[in-house]
């Protein structure tokens, strides 16, 4: 079994570490990864844990592309990470595939909140496949950062889904999967960058997942 490499941003001794998985395509340092970390760090006072699913340390490793590894090895990679980083401590998430696979485990790993960035509610021009059953009955602390018009759920499109109280969705203005609007909209990608980031460090205030003497869930 291949050891797990972090990157931390934010004090270890901070009370919570965010755990943050990457999509399917670009790895733990990429650029969208390594700025919400490193915000989220300074405006929330969190510890940020940056990690690779196994597929991706091998393609950084030989240089090849591969494709994401099967569900349950994702699933298995988070379980490590959970107990290797504490879940009564944790919140997880992640970008787009490291965000569901996070939902997916969260209320089994027990952990204190989920964050997910550009949720891929559905594969890109395809509804009539949704991802959504395990949401509707979600019992941890959720926050969705979305855009209004991200292919893999739009505003339009995620307003029918019966979602669980538990979660909340932030909505990004004219963003799109990677929370970035067009320049017609007046607004910029640092514009809905920022207010992602400032949303998640209200949402990790949340005495649900700060108070250690008030269950997740």
């Amino acid at each position: 079994m291949t050891t797990i490499d972090y990157l931390f941003d934010g004090p270890a001794t901070a009370p919570l570490t965010l755990a943050l998985a990457h999509g399917a395509g670009a790895p733990m340092d990429s650029p969208f990864m390594t700025w919400f970390a490193a915000r989220i760090a300074a405006e929330a006072g969190v510890r940020v844990a940056r990690f690779e699913f196994p597929y991706m340390t091998r393609r950084r490793a030989e240089g090849t592309k591969r494709p994401p590894d099967r569900q349950p090895v994702l699933l298995e990679t988070w379980a490590r990470v959970a107990a290797e980083l504490d879940p009564a401590r944790l919140v997880i998430g992640g970008k787009s595939m490291g965000g569901r696979m996070a939902s997916l485990a969260a209320d089994e790993l027990g952990v204190r909140g989920l964050v997910c960035l550009g949720y891929p509610f559905h594969p890109p021009g395809k509804p009539e496949k949704p991802r959504t059953a395990h949401l509707g009955c979600l019992r941890t602390p959720g926050l969705i950062l979305q855009g209004t018009r991200d292919p893999m759920g739009p505003a339009a499109t995620v307003a029918g889904y019966d979602l669980s109280p538990a979660l909340r969705v932030h909505w990004l203005a004219d963003g799109n999967h990677d929370l970035v609007p067009r320049k017609a909209s007046g607004r910029t990608g640092e514009d809905n960058w920022r207010e992602a980031a400032a949303e998640i460090a209200r949402f990790l205030v949340d005495p649900r997942l700060t108070d250690p003497g008030t269950q997740a869930k």
